[in-house]
């Protein structure tokens, strides 16, 4: 029986594979009340807009997007995961519920994923999706104490592996750190990742997804695309890629260069454009399908998918755009050593 690594490596081998789209604008669409978000648990806190816990109170509306995205021709289903964890959710008052949370929410995604397999037999992939928090462990916070940290790593890992254990216990395939904007965080997620294969004694793919703070190609903690793979690379990543940042127009020189490199799997699923002035998403499905296909067709892909402003008509758009592309052909990496500051850097032979 093949793994889910396996699997996946099966199918992207075929073709271009899809993941889903954008779940908090989704929800937003359920115009829900703060009664819906808190249900009966009898938190202190407001908990309007933490859609996390929407697996706990309304987990029909988890369900109905992830039905949504299937529906669409999505290969790939994100867990509605990305703040559950125990620094996000503090500001909930919920932290005392990230496993249950996680656990919930990858169930559900795992039940509707084997729901769509079972009728027409093609595999379908659940992604636990851990965000990046809202805390840095690569930037101070306070102006006037650079060397000041609001945590430190220990405390990060072990924050990362409490969610990434819970998603796997749910039925995750993956554990998809993304939105990474703090190269420093994710390493803290990769560590937490492998501490948790040496307890289970197994194989678990991590997906890796950098998140761009400014049009020269740069995260929040200054790395560039080269030099935020040559940093992550030791974990042999199923996917690395791009996600959220801009839209599919500004990020087709990274996506570039990062498919020159990266001896894996490029998943990238960018925002539906740039945000107008009220904050909304104006890019129409087709126009998004269509800057992404350009990808495609320069073999610079292997799964897509989109962020922020994306709707299940955008993903069924970039599925048809994709369908009958080639997959990207992963490049042959040099035995070089390769190292990494805010710019990579590879030493000669």
């Amino acid at each position: 029986m093949m793994t889910p690594r396996e699997t996946f490596q099966a199918e992207a081998a075929k073709r271009i594979l899809i993941i889903d789209g954008a779940f908090g604008t989704e929800i937003q669409r359920w115009k829900l009340t703060e009664a819906d978000y808190a249900g009966s648990l009898g938190l202190s806190k407001d908990q309007k807009g933490n859609n996390d816990i929407l697996a706990l109170t309304k987990p029909e509306v988890p369900e109905s997007i992830h039905r949504a995205y299937f529906a669409a021709g999505a290969d790939i289903a994100e867990t509605n995961t990305f703040s559950a964890n125990r620094i996000s959710q503090a500001d909930y008052g919920a932290e005392h519920l990230v496993r249950e949370i996680n656990l919930a929410s990858a169930q559900l995604a795992r039940r509707v994923a084997d729901e769509f397999a079972a009728r027409d037999g093609r595999p379908r992939f659940v992604a636990g999706a851990i965000g990046p928090t809202n805390k840095t462990l690569s930037l101070s916070p306070d102006v006037n104490d650079p060397g000041y940290r609001e945590i430190d790593w220990d405390h990060l890992v072990d924050v990362y592996h409490e969610q990434a254990a819970a998603l796997v216990e749910g039925g995750a395939d993956f554990i998809l750190i993304e939105t990474v904007f703090d190269t420093l965080n994710a390493k803290a997620g990769i560590m937490a990742v492998k501490q948790l294969e040496r307890e289970l004694g197994r194989d678990i793919p991590i997906m890796l997804s950098m998140t761009l703070t400014d049009l020269s190609g740069r995260n929040l903690s200054g790395h560039t695309v080269e030099a935020f793979w040559y940093a992550v690379r030791h974990a042999k990543p199923l996917t690395i890629g791009l996600n959220c940042s801009f839209g599919a127009t500004q990020l087709r020189p990274h996506v570039r260069a990062l498919a020159a490199i990266a001896d894996t799997l490029i998943m990238v699923y960018p925002n539906a454009g740039l945000p107008n002035e009220l904050g909304q998403y104006d890019e129409m499905p087709e126009t998004t399908a269509g800057l992404v296909r350009e990808w495609a067709e320069h073999g610079l892909i292997n799964a897509l998918g989109g962020c922020c402003g994306s709707t299940p008509d955008h993903i069924a758009a970039i599925a048809r755009a994709a369908t009958g592309l080639p997959p990207r052909q992963l490049p042959k990496a040099e035995p070089v050593t390769r190292l990494a500051g805010l710019e990579p850097f590879t030493v000669a032979a």
